[in-house]
């Protein structure tokens, strides 16, 4: 472990160069509130993380902003520092505090100390404020903590009281030491190890970025490769796929190699992607053909969670010119492991290990239909009753999926509904409440209830205007007859709907939901 720094000799480390962000970490995504909630842990005492360094000689080519600001090349030699680990709380503290870059975009919010807040333990005393929320009579801007000339500016108009209690304020901040560890070496496979390490539990390793950063002997042709294969995926409307590159690399080294680590990435050789791109181009494009035609996945961003595309292209992936086939059998196998990892949520945690068994499956049941395919367990972890819907998140996904699976209709009119389109838009306005919002919000439901995922279902536009504030026993009277009890069940939802209170109906329906799970892990369809 290295020497504690403070938050001072850090701001001039950055801005001296020194420490830098490699191209292969994410972007800064922490809002205001989390970087308040930060400071608020400083003035506590509270321990906030080590931060991890990569100490190198071989400066990257392709380097990332620190959050809002163009980093200055290192005022001295090499070797310089790469963040593995810390970059959203450095990138804060940096943000806060430092006086001298001027940032390159208007995103950034300044935070205040709160002197008139009551000490609390729970509840933080620094808050991020826009110019016209702040109170001079009681927020005091952190920003001049480090500035000597600033800080005397700023508590010149201060009661003595305040000064007092602002001077011990920037004594913590002053004196508090960031626990740093400096990780020494050149060899790439290390670094990549320890990164994955480090966000095992978060943000997947852009590899793409990483292999481009180490300037791969054949990044050049790769991307040309990627450019060609990406004109593809997009006539065959899975276009957002192009934009996921450490996926495709995955994809790559599955095919490859059977495993997708960013260790087993960074040792592909530019001669195995070229001798065997055929192969993984026909295992994406029947990957993406198979969730299509046979799981009603008919856009990328639709599918809940897109780690399982490499062991679906590992099955896929071939020489032969009209493509990777398969049996009844072979196809009810598949589908069955991709609505079991779907409802068990399987690629939301140990993605490696889990895509390296399944690649072996895969590859198994390629050879010989009748393999005895290790399935995961049939168990459904999405809790329909609880979890709030928003178009963006997997289990969101994983419900729209399920409904789609039914052919539903509009069940107010029996409408047919455009479910390309519909799939497509991927936008909350193209989903509505079973129990309408407006209806909900008057009863006084609370609208974290209002919007669970057992709410949701399919209605075209017109019916939902339609519908507008009644309750189901109001606009039942409108669904078309003789076939309710078809489009209801079309849409799984309870016969007896309209005669449900509320908690009633989201206890039901979400019944139904996790049979009609257990249906499709069953292969029942």
């Amino acid at each position: 472990m290295s020497e504690p720094i403070t938050i001072t000799k850090l701001i001039e480390r950055i801005s001296s160069g020194d420490i830098r962000i490699p191209a292969f970490q994410r972007d800064f995504v922490w809002g205001p509130e989390q970087v308040a909630f930060l400071l608020d842990s400083i003035y506590k005492g509270f321990p906030i993380g080590t931060m991890i360094l990569w100490k190198t000689d071989k400066r990257l080519e392709t380097e990332k902003r620190l959050g809002c600001f163009e980093l200055p090349p290192p005022k001295k030699d090499y070797p310089v520092n790469y963040v593995l680990d810390g970059q959203q709380r450095l990138t804060s503290l940096f943000s806060v505090f430092q006086t001298e870059l001027t940032p390159v975009s208007e995103e950034w919010v300044d935070v205040y100390f709160d002197m008139s807040a009551q000490e609390a333990i729970q509840e933080s005393l620094f808050a991020a404020l826009d110019p016209t929320e702040v109170d001079s009579s009681r927020h005091f801007q952190v920003k001049t903590f480090f500035d000597s000339v600033a800080y005397r500016k700023a508590t010149r108009d201060l009661s003595d009281d305040e000064v007092v209690t602002i001077d011990a304020v920037q004594e913590k901040f002053k004196t508090y030491l960031i626990p740093n560890e400096t990780f020494e070496t050149e060899d790439r496979n290390k670094v990549a190890i320890v990164f994955e390490r480090i966000n095992r539990a978060g943000t997947e390793l852009d590899v793409f970025e990483l292999l481009a950063a180490w300037s791969w002997s054949d990044q050049f042709d790769l991307v040309k490769k990627f450019q060609d294969l990406e004109e593809k995926i997009e006539d065959h409307n899975f276009g957002d796929l192009c934009k996921e590159r450490d996926l495709l690399l995955k994809v790559c080294a599955g095919v490859i190699s059977g495993t997708t680590t960013p260790k087993t990435i960074l040792d592909l050789k530019g001669d195995d992607i070229r001798e065997r791109f055929n192969e993984i181009e026909a295992g994406i494009l029947g990957a993406i053909d198979f969730l299509r035609r046979e799981a009603g996945v008919r856009h990328f961003r639709m599918l809940p969670f897109p780690a399982l595309l490499a062991p679906l292209s590992a099955y896929f992936s071939t020489t032969k010119k009209d493509g990777q086939k398969y049996s009844s059998r072979q196809k009810e196998v598949i589908l069955k492991w991709f609505w079991i990892s779907i409802f068990s949520r399987r690629f939301s945690a140990d993605v490696n290990e889990k895509q390296a068994f399944d690649i072996r499956q895969m590859l198994q049941l390629k050879k010989d239909e009748n393999y005895a395919f290790t399935l995961p367990k049939e168990v459904v972890k999405i809790d329909f009753g609880h979890s709030n819907f928003s178009a963006g998140n997997a289990n969101s996904k994983a419900l729209i999926l399920m409904l789609n699976s039914t052919s539903p209709k509009s069940f107010l009119s029996g409408a047919t509904i455009d479910l390309d389109k519909v799939l497509k838009k991927g936008s909350k306005h193209e989903y509505h409440h079973i129990f309408p919002r407006a209806h909900l919000d008057k009863a006084g439901v609370d609208r974290q209830e209002i919007n669970v995922l057992a709410n949701i279902c399919f209605l075209t536009r017109a019916d939902n205007n339609k519908i507008k504030d009644k309750s189901p026993a109001e606009y039942v009277k409108d669904i078309a007859e003789p076939k309710r009890d078809k489009y209801l069940e079309e849409a799984i939802i309870p016969r007896n709907f309209d005669t449900l209170d509320y908690s009633d109906f989201v206890l039901e329906r979400s019944k139904l939901l996790e049979a009609r799970a257990h249906e499709l892990m069953g292969g029942k369809v």
